[in-house]
């Protein structure tokens, strides 16, 4: 199981502290720091059922500097748009060793992902 975490967010605190205690040996990824491929964010979007538009963070400033609001929903280009801006990511996301994705926001999102 590995978390996409970014421990400036509460969200993303409260469910790495939830995967520590029920999944001890998963991986943490600072996906700010070692942000993923556009290759790796199709597979988390497909995982998810989710276009990459849907799983960025709107409201960051970054967003708004890039005017994606007003973007084509080109799939190709939002990944790599993603890729080169990570804190442009939803978060936190859990992958499960079962090759499901979960954007684990909400406390039913996180027991999905846990269950």
């Amino acid at each position: 199981m590995e978390i996409w975490h970014n421990p400036r967010c509460s969200k993303s605190r409260t469910a790495k502290s939830a995967l520590t205690g029920t999944h001890p040996d998963h991986t943490e990824r600072r996906y700010l720091d070692d942000p993923p491929t556009p290759e790796e964010l199709s597979d988390v979007c497909d995982r998810l059922g989710l276009q990459p538009w849907e799983i960025t963070r709107m409201k960051e400033p970054r967003a708004k500097e890039l005017n994606l609001a007003e973007q084509p929903r080109d799939r190709a280009t939002w990944l790599r748009t993603l890729a080169d801006n990570p804190v442009l990511i939803e978060r936190p996301i859990v992958l499960t060793d079962d090759g499901r994705a979960h954007i684990a926001r909400t406390p039913e999102a996180l027991d999905d992902a846990l269950g």
